[in-house]
């Protein structure tokens, strides 16, 4: 049997430490990225982290712009880009090799194309499924 002065000493340590613990400011995980990136989520709700230099590619600022068309602009929650993370691996393996001047232009108008065809379908009440295509050389 416990004795009653033990059983008072370890309830207050426990109260000590739940209130400790309570004071405690956590983050959740989509907000923490290493120094230098930020997260970003795919609407297959898979999570990448991407470096802030890619920042300055023009392939991020659209992908950017177009999230926050799509979305609106995020104040609880990490950004969520409008596209499927198999689609942003290969965006991402573009900007992290050298991509030629045409290339990119040509990417940058195929994200426009099929992201203007997939407002319009929406729009217009279409719920038959559509795939994103890219066009290129």
């Amino acid at each position: 049997m416990i004795n009653p002065k033990r059983l008072i000493e370890l309830a207050r340590k426990w109260q000590r430490m739940a209130s400790t613990k309570r004071r405690r400011i956590s983050y959740p995980r989509s907000f923490v990225a290493d120094k230098g990136h930020f997260v970003v989520y795919t609407t297959d709700k898979k999570r990448f982290i991407v470096p802030l230099k890619y920042l300055s590619q023009n392939v991020f600022i659209e992908l950017l712009r177009m999230s926050e068309e799509e979305f609106g602009l995020p104040t609880q929650g990490a950004i969520t880009l409008p596209y499927d993370s198999t689609l942003l691996k290969y965006f991402i393996s573009l900007v992290r090799g050298r991509m030629p001047a045409e290339l990119e232009k040509a990417l940058l108008t195929s994200i426009s194309i099929c992201h203007q065809l997939a407002s319009c379908s929406l729009a217009q009440g279409q719920s038959h499924h559509q795939q994103t295509l890219i066009f290129g050389y």
